[in-house]
Parts: structure tokens; C-alpha cells; sequence
């Protein structure tokens, strides 16, 4: 004899959303029990599973992985679970999410990869851990026509982090003959701010 699963109201959905949004682990799995719909969307078409990736609730992200929570589900922004960890830098949730198998090669409203603003903030470890850890593309180039290696360089600050992420991505595979849609390489825009090791190390690349 088969149990059909509870089927929620719209008041569990709205729990479900609430605690996944404050990371209140108990709670997410308590609306699941009572039938919570696990792909309910708040206002700005947020899942739960967005929202505990946006506030990095990694434990309320694990429970809603394990039941089976879509990672590719976008918001009105075109954002994703894991599209966001680009942005946060957790490799944490990264890892969680990475047993729901989301697809590394969805790209944000600006036509970027979860690797290219991970460049832009100087997200070392996450850097280190998508590239060496997913298929995601090292050389995509978004809608602004910049790749990963050109974001930490343009929008980096040319420190000690950006250094970092620039060899990391170069280990990678990156290649640094890729221009911008003006043709200037990375290097080139390295020399202009002034960014001396980053030129030296963009310098020393094959």
C-alpha cells in the first residue's frame, strides 16, 4: 500500500519560503513534511533553495537539495543558486549544491558564468574550487565582451586576491590573448591602472 504525500496549503509554501530565507534549518524541513510545494517562488520568483543560497544557509540548502530542489530555477533576475555562489564566494554552498548537479554553464543577466563576478570580488577559494572541481568555461565571455581573466582585471583592484585569482584562472587553462570588445588584452589593461604584478604574472604566461 502506497502513502500519498501531504499536499500544503499555500501558508506552508510561504513558511518554507520564510525559513529557507532566515536559514532556519528545522523549519524548511518541517514545511516539506507538511507537503510545502519545495519550488515556491516569493515575489521576485525567488525558490527556497535561491533564497537560502542568497544568505549562504547552507544547512537549510542541504535539506532542500536532499529532497530534491532544482539548482537551475531562476529568479525575475535571471539568477540561480548556483549562479549566486558566484557572487558570494561560498564554496560551501557550492559544494552542497553540487549533488543536485546544477548546469555551470547557465549565465546571469550579464551573459557571465558564475566564474566572472567570482573574478570581479577576488573569491579566491571559490575560484580555485570551480575550476578545478566543475566543467565551467574559463575562456566565456559575457555580454560586456570580457571573460573571467579580463573581470579581474578591469573591475579588480589589482591586490593581492586579484593576483591570486588571475593565476589561478591562467593555471586553469585561461587564455590571456583574449581581448575586450575594444581589443585590449588583459595584460594591456593591467599596464594602464598600474597593476604591476598582475602584468608581470599575465607577462610570464605561455
Amino acid at each position: 500500500m502506497t502513502t500519498t504525500p501531504p499536499r500544503g496549503t499555500p501558508q506552508d509554501d510561504r513558511a518554507l519560503l520564510d525559513a529557507s530565507r532566515k536559514g532556519d534549518a528545522a523549519g524548511v524541513r518541517a514545511a516539506l513534511e507538511r507537503g510545502a510545494n519545495i519550488e515556491a517562488r516569493d515575489g521576485d520568483r525567488r525558490t527556497p533553495l535561491l533564497l537560502a543560497a542568497i544568505e549562504d544557509h547552507v544547512e537549510a540548502a542541504r535539506i532542500l537539495v536532499a529532497a530534491g530542489a532544482d539548482p537551475d530555477a531562476r529568479d525575475y533576475r535571471d539568477d540561480t543558486a548556483w549562479l549566486v555562489t558566484g557572487v558570494t564566494g561560498s564554496v560551501e554552498m557550492a559544494r552542497t549544491l553540487l549533488p543536485a548537479d546544477p548546469d555551470p554553464t547557465l549565465r546571469n543577466r550579464y551573459g557571465g558564468t558564475s566564474l566572472i563576478p567570482a573574478s570581479e570580488r577576488g573569491h579566491v577559494e571559490y575560484e580555485r574550487f570551480v575550476t578545478a572541481g566543475t566543467r565551467i568555461d574559463v575562456d566565456h565571455v559575457n555580454n560586456l565582451g570580457w571573460t573571467a581573466l579580463l573581470e579581474a582585471v578591469i573591475l579588480g583592484d589589482g591586490g593581492p586576491d586579484h593576483q591570486e585569482v588571475v593565476r589561478i584562472l591562467l593555471a586553469a587553462g585561461a587564455d590571456p590573448r583574449i581581448a575586450d570588445k575594444g581589443g585590449v588584452t588583459p595584460l594591456r589593461h593591467a599596464q594602464e591602472r598600474g597593476y604591476r604584478v598582475i602584468a608581470d604574472i599575465l607577462r610570464a604566461a605561455p
